[in-house]
């Protein structure tokens, strides 16, 4: 059963889902945000960094 010793792959493996799953959340992450970054919306960044630092003493 020398099959069953050899488990080098599976963290490899591992890996790659992981780093898988980050680059979607990613790219989900920029497809949501991109219409408040990209200046089309109603709603601008820095107008609303600009809130938050006023607001904060």
């Amino acid at each position: 059963m020398e099959i069953m010793k050899d488990e080098g792959g599976q963290g490899a493996a591992e890996y790659i889902l992981l780093f898988g799953g980050v680059i979607v959340i990613a790219i989900a992450a920029l497809l949501i945000y991109r219409a408040y970054f990209s200046g089309n919306a109603n709603v601008n960044a820095s107008s609303d960094i600009s809130t938050v630092r006023s607001s904060v003493k």
